[in-house]
């Protein structure tokens, strides 16, 4: 199985600073492919997101650079990468609190993270970016650790309610900003002819499932050309629409 990757981003139609962040790379070994993408998206209405969103992203940055080769040379199994990544998420969160103590300012991010070899893939999450994987249908890996996410799980609210209710963009925690923070992990075999997508909240607040499995769907994502086209023109439609927030979104297409 091989990859292609890309990567879209936009400060959006209302903000001058663009406090998203995210990265995707290919990587090999022993002449098989792999991939690991993380997408940051710093609090909007908290100082300095852009600084959390990076922090976060230099943690996972340097595991990819310094931890995951021995991991690749000596195998590794999910908790591995569950004991690791909380780490990284845990050291994050207590330097960002402690450089806001030192300046006096609030800052937080979410973060979702994605690593996807030959036979398994690896997500965790913290706060409202996602995580999808798209063949024939559109699904969401993650679960959005917000407060209308909870209520649905609740019987609280029905499915759909939290796009208009006003505390849907309330986090239960987040990096650098909650006392402690515990990521979400999901574990699963990646499927050929398939994309996985990572996408801040401002890129699919004013999409549909049906808009996103159409434009992002295997068929039309043939080339990192292609693909990154097809993101920019789902910007340009959420954009159209009036989304007011910082726009991202990562795709990895398997093949072969």
């Amino acid at each position: 199985m091989d990859f292609i990757v890309s990567a879209s981003t936009d400060a959006g139609n209302v903000k001058t600073v663009n406090q998203d962040c995210m990265n995707v790379q290919l990587l090999e070994t022993r002449g098989r492919q792999l991939a690991f993408a993380v997408v940051c998206d710093g609090m909007g209405g908290l100082q300095r997101g852009e600084l959390a969103g990076a922090s976060v992203l230099h943690g996972f940055r340097r595991w990819r650079e310094e931890r995951l080769p021995i991991l690749l040379m000596s195998g590794f199994c999910d908790n591995d990468i569950r004991h690791d990544w909380s780490c990284i998420i845990g050291d994050c969160n207590e330097k960002l609190k402690d450089y806001g103590r030192r300046n006096g300012v609030s800052l937080g991010t979410t973060a979702t993270v994605m690593l996807i070899t030959q036979e398994r893939y690896y997500v965790a999450n913290v706060g409202d970016s996602r995580a999808y994987e798209i063949r024939g249908q559109i699904r969401q890996i993650t679960k959005d650790q917000t407060l209308v996410a909870r209520e649905i799980e609740l019987g609280r609210l029905r499915p759909g309610q939290e796009e208009t209710d006003p505390r849907r963009n309330v986090l239960l925690q987040c990096i650098g900003a909650s006392k402690e923070v515990y990521a979400d992990f999901y574990f699963g075999t990646p499927c050929t002819d398939t994309v996985y997508m990572m996408c801040s909240d401002g890129f699919r607040h004013k999409l549909s499932e049906e808009e996103m499995l159409t434009w992002l769907k295997p068929g039309s994502m043939c080339s990192a050309e292609k693909m990154q086209w097809n993101e920019r023109a789902l910007i340009g439609l959420v954009k159209e629409r009036g989304e007011r927030d910082n726009i991202t979104v990562v795709t990895i297409r398997t093949y072969g």
